[in-house]
């Protein structure tokens, strides 16, 4: 069996499938479904100051009470500018907390940039109320049905006590007094990364006991674009409970307006492609959850919340708390798995979307981080990883060649046969499977390499796509981000000429070709030309423009999984041709290239073809 041609048809057949559903059925479902959430939001008017938050009610009903909603007030920083705010200092992020209604909606990511270049945009995560994209988490109390008692809101203002700029080594706790006897305090804490401690604080002056469910919100306002990758999913999420993993479209909340879950203990909030905010109870804490779906002010507003199911009882003269986590930044593997562990949060690590080959995705991220650590280059680190999956399957690989050579040689009997049975299909089997046995072939053994290695690859893609470590990660030369499609393109001779070339309507798109997929192209064509081309005409021109449809297909991957491509088929082309010489195989190689471009005449085709 030819290794080339199983290779190519293997790898090619799902990659059509991975590149077909995204345009034909991926696509036009988002299309669709973002078109529905408009529609949705121009018919519905939200009016919850929880909006749908989960509330048990005296009789374990949702209970809701009434909120204020804004559009858009100004740009961000004019919005900002104008509350009483204090300041978020760490090495890790920056921003504020808004003193009206206690909100962490002001959040900068310090380590990435939005392009490659330095000097570019820090990466804007949280945005207030009021601005274009408003994206915030807040806590609070909600009492149950009946209850008089006078609770902070969104257009509550808190004030400072002590300190008034939260850092690593300095919390900061923020004070209500509603002047009914109760006073409430809000103390937030952050680490060197991204996750926040909040500890809500109760204390009741008041002659009688209350009994409040304490609450945590991530609010998101507007419906953020998204990649449109099906492998890749970005919007609410979270894992509860026995519910184990839910992951919702934007799309799918929006018809759907909620969904709600029990769980003890667990996370949800939303997810884009390298970043995250998710607000996480203590473990073991009963609560309940909801994804929410409203329109405020006729703003698409995506809500995730949970409330505790158990109410914080609060005696005269006495105080009650309650503390959760938030988590607000870039998803960092190593951060998100120390949060796991240190903090028993439930399967935090499916935050990072790893995929159904999450038992060989994640090895293979750490023997690349591993890797780039030794080598100081993610890309180096890729070809090295390359290396060492060709030596993995090494034995299965050689299996493979030399059932290709063993078929070679024999192919003089094969045609024999073929001849001498062309009558008795039945009769030619026989025959066949009677010289496969007499010469130890086994035909069927040039496939499992490529079937073996189909994970592997879309697991390395995986890791290329959603990693953050990936993110911004540069090769040499040209290639400064490998996550990202190689930036040059052959129709401006890789940028001689002063022009843009994708930019044109409708074509720009495939004239993406840069460097790396043309080496791609060219390495799998020079391997399949190892082998003759197939006598059939049609096998023939299949296999002879493969490449080329492979180069095109390939050019908007990420720069790293065509390097990787590219240099796997490199390696490949050495270990056939040592394999197949060292078992008595002609190779001829310019000649099979000479005879892909050599026009046969209709006598040698219906020759061939025998």
């Amino acid at each position: 069996m030819n290794e080339g041609r199983n290779y190519v048809l293997a790898i090619g057949l799902s990659i059509l499938v991975l590149v077909g559903w995204q345009y034909f059925v991926a696509g036009p479902q988002l299309e669709k479904a973002q078109r529905q959430a408009e529609l949705a939001a121009q018919q519905e008017q939200a009016t919850s100051d929880i909006a749908d938050l989960p509330t048990p009610s005296a009789d374990g009903s949702p209970n809701e009470a009434v909120v204020s909603t804004t559009g858009i007030v100004g740009s961000r920083e004019d919005v900002i500018a104008q509350g009483q705010r204090v300041k978020i200092s760490t090495d890790a992020l920056t921003g504020s907390i808004n003193l009206t209604g206690g909100r962490i909606d002001d959040l900068r990511l310090k380590r990435y940039h939005e392009t490659v270049d330095e000097s570019s945009p820090i990466i804007t995560l949280l945005s207030p109320e009021g601005t274009p994209k408003p994206y915030f988490v807040e806590q609070g109390w909600v009492s149950a049905t009946g209850s008089t008692a006078n609770l902070p809101k969104a257009n509550t203002q808190w004030q400072v006590v002590g300190n008034d700029t939260l850092s690593v080594s300095a919390p900061v706790t923020l004070q209500y007094d509603n002047g009914n006897g109760q006073v409430f305090k809000r103390t937030y804490s952050v680490d060197e990364n991204y996750l926040f401690t909040v500890t809500q604080t109760v204390q009741n002056n008041g002659s009688g006991d209350i009994a409040l469910f304490p609450y945590s919100r991530v609010t998101r306002q507007e419906t953020p674009a998204t990649s449109g990758f099906f492998i890749l999913h970005e919007g609410p999420i979270g894992v509860l409970g026995d519910n184990n993993l839910v992951e919702l479209s934007y799309g799918d909340l929006a018809e759907e307006s909620r969904k709600d879950y029990s769980s003890n203990g667990g996370w949800l909030g939303f997810t884009d492609k390298y970043w995250a905010t998710a607000v996480v109870p203590t473990p073991n804490t009963s609560v309940n959850a909801r994804f929410s779906y409203g329109n405020g002010n006729a703003r698409p507003t995506y809500k995730s919340s949970f409330v505790a199911q158990d109410p914080v009882v609060i005696g005269a003269n006495q105080s009650g708390s309650f503390e959760s986590y938030v988590f607000a930044g870039a998803k960092v593997e190593n951060h998100i798995d120390n949060y796991e562990k240190n903090l028993g949060i439930d399967r935090f690590e499916l935050l990072i979307d790893w995929g159904w080959f999450h038992f060989i995705t994640k090895p293979l991220f750490y023997l690349i981080r591993f890797l780039n650590e030794v080598l100081g280059n993610f890309g180096l680190a890729i070809l090295a990883v390359t290396v060492l999956i060709k030596i993995a399957f090494f034995w299965f690989a050689n299996k493979s060649y030399a059932s290709m050579a063993a078929m070679k040689k024999v192919q003089p009997e094969m045609k024999e046969i073929q001849e001498r049975h062309k009558e008795d299909r039945m009769q030619q089997q026989q025959a066949m499977m009677e010289l496969y046995k007499r010469e130890k072939i086994n035909p069927m053994s040039g496939c499992w390499p490529v079937l073996i290695q189909i994970p592997v690859f879309f697991s390395l893609y995986k890791v290329l796509f959603v990693t953050i470590e990936m993110r911004h990660a540069p090769f040499f030369g040209w290639i400064q981000d490998l996550a990202a499609p190689d930036p040059t393109t052959v129709f401006n001779l890789f940028g001689l000429l002063p022009y843009d070339p994708t930019v044109l309507p409708v074509i720009g798109g495939f004239l993406a070709l840069g460097a790396w997929p043309l080496i791609m192209g060219i390495t799998m064509f020079v391997q399949m030309r190892l082998n003759p081309p197939p006598a059939d005409p049609t096998q023939a021109a299949i296999f002879a423009w493969m490449p080329v449809i492979f180069t095109f297909m390939l050019a908007g991957f990420p720069a790293g999984l065509v390097i990787y491509w590219a240099w796997n088929n490199f390696l490949s082309i050495l270990q056939q041709y040592v394999i197949m010489r060292r078992h008595g195989v002609e190779v001829d190689l310019f000649g099979n290239i000479a005879a892909t471009f050599k026009r046969k005449k209709p006598a040698e085709v219906e020759e061939e073809a025998k």
